[in-house]
């Protein structure tokens, strides 16, 4: 479908409301599910379902339908991909899937990082981490593989929290109250401090991802590095940050 004719069918659906317009919309939009899926899936892994995430995210998509207004200056595609996002990722915190094992392990990387950046007034290495928790390094590194997906959640709450689009409230109405002003500029204030804890690469990675949304593998051939390599750095960034974020209202905690 080109794009005059997708104006008119959300000009006919805003008009009349029909289960058969509601329906065309949604099949039109349903490459939007299996993109966002298929990038929540990266991180997942065999955990859920990439089909599993795909009918979550329906429920997004369909709620984003029924909630958009075209009157605003902002797109349905980026709108939806945010409901269609929180939808799988709300799912996911009901199911309660990640084992009380990695959770665990995520306290123990993030107390350790804590100690260590205290002691030494830097952020540790791997080999400090390692040593500090009684594991060797490859056990750390597959400790980090494991609590990725806790992660990648907590981050996604994050973001959310500070998005104009993703809130209920910025959406329905046309102004947003001081105290939102306020707690929006509190948490890009942290966001901005935490990504000063990463370096160069690390920083990219999270920018790439979350903000240009580029995958993994198109981010190994920005930066030339291996798809595993920016996996890791993705992995011990998102570390690094929830050791700056996590007190902040408890949006990082599991």
């Amino acid at each position: 479908m080109n794009d005059a004719a997708r104006k008119r069918l959300w000009e006919d659906y805003a008009r009349l409301k029909t289960s058969e317009l509601r329906e065309k919309l949604i099949l039109e939009y349903a490459p939007l599910v299996k993109v966002v899926a298929g990038r929540l899936s990266m991180y997942l892994g065999y955990n859920v379902e990439y089909e599993d995430l795909v009918s979550y995210g329906v429920f997004g998509l369909i709620d984003a339908i029924d909630k958009f207004d075209k009157n605003k200056e902002v797109k349905f595609e980026t709108y939806a991909s945010l409901r269609i996002r929180g939808a799988i990722l709300d799912q996911i915190r009901k199911m309660d899937w990640i084992p009380r094992t990695i959770r665990q392990r995520q306290k123990q990387i993030d107390t350790a990082m804590k100690e260590l950046e205290q002691r030494n007034g830097r952020p540790a290495t791997d080999a400090e981490l390692a040593a500090y928790m009684g594991i060797s390094e490859d056990e750390f590194l597959d400790w980090q593989n494991q609590v990725k997906a806790d992660n990648i959640i907590s981050l996604n709450e994050y973001v959310e929290q500070g998005n104009d689009i993703s809130s209920e409230k910025s959406v329905s109405s046309g102004f947003e109250t001081p105290e939102s002003v306020v707690e929006k500029g509190e948490l890009k204030q942290m966001l901005e401090e935490s990504l000063e804890l990463l370096t160069d690469k690390e920083k990219k990675v999270i920018l790439l991802y979350y903000y240009e949304e580029l995958t993994l593998k198109e981010i190994s051939r920005v930066l030339e590095v291996s798809e595993s390599r920016i996996s890791q750095l993705h992995t011990k960034a998102l570390q690094k940050m929830k050791t700056k974020m996590g007190s902040y209202i408890g949006i990082l905690d599991s």
